[in-house]
């Protein structure tokens, strides 16, 4: 292991930590914890708020955007990429398709890596 990667101390909280899972850039998430805990949730209370009350579906999705960024840095981070790879989402068609087969659907890196340790370890 490299002294980059020694340095790194940002392992995911034994006991669930909503203010680092939805807020912070940092660290890494599995698969299961980005449908489970964010794509799922988000997707029915943004078109359960928007169908309901639009103005406070607009602000919610708001948040959502802010939210959305950081558990997919953290998901990216899983696989060993930058969170900056987000920013494919803007190609029409093949950002969607990345985004599905990338974060979705494939596997975190095995051990620890620059962005911190493994979820699942």
């Amino acid at each position: 292991m490299s002294d980059d990667q020694q340095s790194v101390t940002t392992k995911v909280p034994e006991v669930f930590d909503w203010k680092w899972f939805y807020f912070s850039f940092q660290g890494r998430i599995a698969r299961s914890d980005y449908w489970l805990k964010y794509f799922v949730p988000a997707l029915i209370i943004n078109l359960a708020l928007s169908s309901i009350v639009p103005i406070i579906g607009f602000v919610v999705a708001l948040v959502l955007v802010w939210v959305g960024l950081a558990t997919g840095a953290k998901r990216l981070h899983d696989r060993g990429k930058s969170g900056w790879f987000q920013l494919i989402l803007i190609i029409p068609f093949i950002g969607i398709v990345w985004w599905l087969i990338d974060m979705g659907c494939l596997k975190g890196t095995d051990g620890d890596n620059q962005y911190g340790s493994d979820p699942l370890a």
